[in-house]
């Protein structure tokens, strides 16, 4: 991915906990701030969702979405945009590694919207999301 945002965080829990949260999609208007609706399109042959479809509000920016999830196993998970009404790219990936002290998240992510943006402001965007998203992800499964 050219262009992206990474952040890592360490969370409280084994992998397998972490990635149970990062599945779950029907919970996340439960602890995801700006999202408002999450539904799961399509199932793949693991159980876990394939296709994704999101309505986000996040005050100025509101957005509906769909993405198309890969699994490997509760090591990592990736995305890709199929369809959206801001955005015409988004690539993201959670990676999880068990560590002594729990398990390191890393999220990358890259986004490019269908209205111009100067990079910097991008950049900030894309660093407020990943840091809201891994806090938000560590208070959930923490508890």
């Amino acid at each position: 991915m050219a262009d992206q945002s990474t952040q890592s965080i360490v969370i409280d829990a084994p992998a397998a906990d972490v990635m149970a949260v990062i599945a779950d999609f029907p919970s996340y208007p439960q602890w995801v701030a700006a999202a408002k609706k999450v539904e799961v399109e399509e199932q793949g042959d693991d159980g876990r969702a394939r296709r994704v479809h999101f309505v986000l509000d996040a005050g100025a920016i509101k957005d509906e979405y769909v993405l198309e999830y890969t699994w490997d196993g509760d090591r990592a998970v990736s995305w890709t945009l199929v369809q959206g009404q801001m955005q015409k790219r988004q690539e993201g990936s959670y990676t999880l590694e068990e560590t002594d002290g729990g398990t390191e998240v890393t999220y990358r992510i890259a986004i490019d919207l269908s209205i111009p943006m100067l990079g910097m402001i991008k950049r900030k965007a894309e660093k407020v999301i990943l840091d809201t998203a891994l806090k938000e992800l560590k208070k959930r499964v923490e508890g």
